[in-house]
């Protein structure tokens, strides 16, 4: 099948390319980068031209509640529109568990309103849940600090690593529609404040990790339920042991 992956040269959307090619599939990676653009529409016809599979894993370069929906809005009918002109057959989309717990938040209002636009399109779609990334975890440390205290909710999810996201997402790519939604996670879960400590002291950085209960999550309010996937849920194999053992952490800006 020919699937283009937009988004298809970020975190997940590379692997997701090279795990589609792997299994003999036409994967063309559609971002910026390569000529197609999702808000502008530049280089979209022309990249869906033939495809059966679209794969959206774009996401706002804001999490500020204006320009992150702008830009689901426009480059969400950006894309439908290519997708019935080419007659693409499914639409997968990554969206994040418990979206809709979310709303006090602006981004995860944008996020849902994606998910509406998704839905309601003529075509066929398959929409991917995932739990938060165990590569944002040092980001959620860096976003939570303050005069070099990181302040975090004593609170549960189940992160995955960024591999088995693309993994979910490479399977329901080759699946038919689900025409609804699925949730994946990681294989076990943890505390925010207490997973976020571990890997900081992992990267022996010298951050102080205090339990806050009333410290928010990106700014909204959070209990043991906000990010927690249902009893359906799909859950990857990488354990976090593996993962800091075996993933590097970024090059330091």
């Amino acid at each position: 099948m020919k699937i283009v992956v937009i988004g298809g040269t970020g975190l997940i959307g590379a692997k997701v390319v090279a795990m589609l090619s792997r299994k003999g599939h036409h994967a063309l990676a559609a971002a910026p980068g390569t000529g197609v653009d999702t808000i502008t529409g530049q280089g979209l016809a022309e990249a869906l031209a033939g495809a059966d599979v679209v794969v959206d894993l774009a996401n706002s370069p804001s999490f500020a509640e204006q320009a992150a929906m702008e830009f689901f809005q426009i480059a969400g009918r950006n894309i439908t529109a290519a997708e019935i002109k080419a007659g693409v057959r499914h639409h997968v989309a990554l969206s994040v568990v418990g979206t809709e717990r979310l709303q006090d938040s602006g981004y995860f209002r944008a996020k849902l309103a994606q998910e509406r636009l998704i839905k309601a399109s003529p075509i066929p779609y398959t929409l991917v849940r995932a739990c938060q990334f165990f590569e944002f975890i040092r980001g959620i440390a860096d976003f939570s600090t303050v005069d070099g205290v990181v302040r975090l909710p004593h609170m549960l999810f189940q992160p995955m690593a960024a591999q088995d996201v693309a993994a979910a997402i490479a399977e329901a790519a080759l699946a038919p529609p689900a025409h609804g939604m699925r949730e994946v996670g990681g294989p076990a879960p943890f505390h925010l404040d207490e997973l976020v400590a571990r890997v900081l002291a992992h990267d022996q950085d010298p951050r102080q990790v205090v339990t806050d209960p009333q410290a928010p999550y990106f700014g909204i309010k959070v209990d043991d339920r906000s990010l927690m996937p249902g009893p359906d849920a799909r859950l990857g194999t990488t354990t976090i042991d593996w993962w800091l053992a075996n993933v590097p952490p970024p090059p330091k800006a």
